[in-house]
């Protein structure tokens, strides 16, 4: 009887066990490398809140998973650094000077990354200092121009061109000789801002 009830209690554990190494699995199988409660919550298929944070409470405890933040979570320190700018507001997108300095319309570096999103913010997270840029709403839910990366939005080129004179009316640009001017015109409607417009011809007379 004693022999019994201990391989009962030996099953118990090891399937205990599999179950966690399973939903483990589940966030490594993913091309994702930033997530949220919610996006663990999704993957997971738990619905009950007091399990959900025991579970992942005790992978950060384990080491595999890390905790960035309250709610922010990576498989390791090798995550997308874009993707965890992305990820912290939705909706919004990777633009300005990241894409601008990326695509060479600039030369200046920037350690943080810019982002598109519905209001104006600074974070630091895990030595990644992130800049949000408040766009209207008309325009930031527009995908024209917009990139879809898998697990996060970045803006073209020229949509990063045309988000930067948006806000910042008279930037000067180091080099604007690829961007695709015909493209622009068409985009600049999205905005809904006639000044804007003018401005965009304006650069585009000066680098033709």
């Amino acid at each position: 009887m004693l022999y019994s009830r201990s391989k009962d209690l030996s099953y118990l554990y090891i399937t205990k066990s599999n179950t966690m190494d399973n939903l483990i699995a589940k966030i490594y199988g993913m091309q994702k490398t930033v997530f949220n409660t919610r996006d663990i919550a999704l993957i997971w298929e738990e619905k009950n809140r007091n399990n959900l944070k025991s579970k992942i409470s005790y992978y950060v405890r384990n080491g595999d998973i890390v905790r960035l933040k309250n709610g922010i979570f990576v498989k390791n320190k090798n995550y997308d650094r874009q993707e965890l700018a992305a990820s912290i507001y939705t909706p919004s997108y990777v633009s300005f000077e990241t894409i601008l300095r990326e695509e060479g319309v600039i030369f200046q570096h920037y350690d943080t990354v810019f982002i598109a999103g519905t209001l104006s913010k600074e974070l630091v997270i895990d030595d990644l200092k992130i800049s949000f840029r408040k766009i209207k709403e008309a325009v930031l839910y527009n995908p024209f121009g917009i990139i879809n990366k898998g697990n996060y939005s970045v803006a073209s080129k020229e949509r990063a061109f045309l988000d930067m004179i948006y806000l910042f009316p008279g930037y000067y640009f180091d080099n604007l000789k690829s961007i695709n001017w015909e493209k622009c015109n068409e985009m600049v409607k999205i905005y809904g801002n006639k000044q804007m417009a003018k401005r965009l011809r304006a650069y585009h007379k000066e680098n033709k």
